[in-house]
């Protein structure tokens, strides 16, 4: 087990919005260290998403972030030889995490085309709160709103 927690590391913002989130979906996007690829593919997807909606992409994105993070989760507890899902708030990190991993894993999966048209598309969607992305969170929300009798458990 840790002793204790590790230190959360700064973020620098990206080169061409000066924003955070989008620096940290850019290193989310990367595999294998390649990140000036991952840059590309980011910047492609905002492009198409200022063609498209004729809105500002960091708008889109921080709108779309906010629009999937989940707000409750649940998480296993072991009591007494039984595994209790927990529902618990979910801390502002992981939050923005969860949302990120969640626009990819829906925007890797949906079919045809190139990367930055599929994210474009799932950002797009979780904009307008549509999407797999918003399905995620929704079923999160519903296991966490079933398994409400069991919040006495909280750790």
């Amino acid at each position: 087990m840790r002793r204790g927690k590790p230190e959360k590391r700064v973020v620098p913002p990206d080169l061409r919005y000066n924003n955070v989130r989008v620096q940290t979906l850019i290193q989310h996007v990367m595999k294998r260290g390649k990140k000036s690829l991952a840059t590309r593919l980011v910047y492609d997807a905002m492009d198409l998403i200022q063609e498209r909606m004729k809105k500002d992409p960091v708008e889109v994105l921080e709108t779309a972030l906010k629009n999937v993070a989940p707000v409750m989760e649940v998480r296993p507890r072991r009591v007494g030889g039984a595994t209790y899902q927990v529902p618990m708030e979910v801390s502002p990190d992981r939050r923005l995490t969860l949302a990120i991993r969640w626009i990819l894993a829906a925007a890797r999966s949906r079919s045809g085309k190139s990367f930055p048209e599929k994210l474009a598309a799932e950002l797009m969607d979780a904009y307008n709160e549509t999407g797999a992305a918003i399905k995620k969170r929704d079923e999160t929300h519903k296991m966490a709103e079933a398994n409400r009798a069991f919040s006495h458990y909280r750790v």
